[in-house]
């Protein structure tokens, strides 16, 4: 027994001080990307091709970049002959609705992420959240996961996720929705009381990600129900999962 003790005390404190501090991120994450189109090559359409999921948008001499496409493999970046793109090492990337995930030249994703009064009263001090992989790689899952470990510790912001959606206030989803997995997303968000909110986390519940255009899935979760917050990534960092949880319910602006 004093052997453990002694080893938990030399360990020191190993949860995160996030969001009171910056999060340490390595030096090859890819978060929010810069675009500056003024670089852009006239005719030159490197970036769009180079795009493997046609995140990257061009349209009268500017180009965009969709995040809810996106998969941050940086083909586009690494192909621009005039640097225009580049990403940075922002995490905070969630938006509230599909529309705020275009990214531009001076555009980025909304800054607030609040619920409405009446939820955000409800679920600010305890959220509880059903997971649900609808068709995922398992990539989005572990990261979810993650947050569930001491270093992140959720549950110190009082959220937490249940096992069956008739305890949960909302879902969080990840995965393109496949054709078998549709009913049963459905279904469970029927069981979960109202009022409830949706959280589609990475490109695959966005978009349907690589997968987008298959016969056997969805674009996203939102073609099947309503979606309160959209977290791109592939997968989403937990800390860009975290600060959108966190703006959703107000307890960092």
């Amino acid at each position: 027994m004093y052997r453990i003790i002694k080893t938990r005390v030399s360990q020191g404190h190993r949860t995160v001080p996030y969001p009171k501090e910056p999060p340490s991120l390595p030096d090859r994450f890819r978060g929010l990307p810069e675009i500056e189109s003024s670089r852009c090559r006239e005719g030159c359409s490197q970036c769009l091709e180079a795009c493997p999921v046609g995140a990257v948008i061009g349209k009268d001499g500017s180009i965009g970049i969709d995040l809810g496409k996106c998969i941050f493999c940086g083909a586009c970046e690494r192909q621009c002959p005039g640097k225009a793109i580049c990403f940075t090492s922002e995490h905070r990337m969630a938006a509230r609705n599909r529309q705020a995930l275009l990214v531009g030249a001076g555009h980025s994703p909304a800054a607030d992420l609040r619920l409405d009064p009446e939820r955000l009263r409800l679920f600010r001090r305890s959220l509880r959240l059903r997971e649900v992989s609808a068709g995922g790689c398992n990539a989005c899952e572990s990261d979810v996961n993650v947050l569930n470990t001491i270093v992140f510790d959720l549950s110190r912001f009082g959220i937490q996720f249940v096992a069956s959606p008739r305890h949960a206030d909302g879902l969080l989803v990840t995965g393109p929705v496949t054709l078998n997995m549709e009913l049963a997303l459905r279904k469970t968000f029927e069981a979960t009381p109202s009022p409830r909110i949706v959280l589609a986390s990475g490109a695959c519940a966005i978009s349907g990600g690589m997968f987008a255009g298959h016969r056997e899935v969805h674009r996203g979760v939102d073609e099947i129900i309503p979606v309160d917050l959209y977290i791109p990534g592939c997968p989403p960092n937990p800390y860009a999962i975290l600060d959108g949880l966190l703006r959703l319910l107000r307890k960092v602006e």
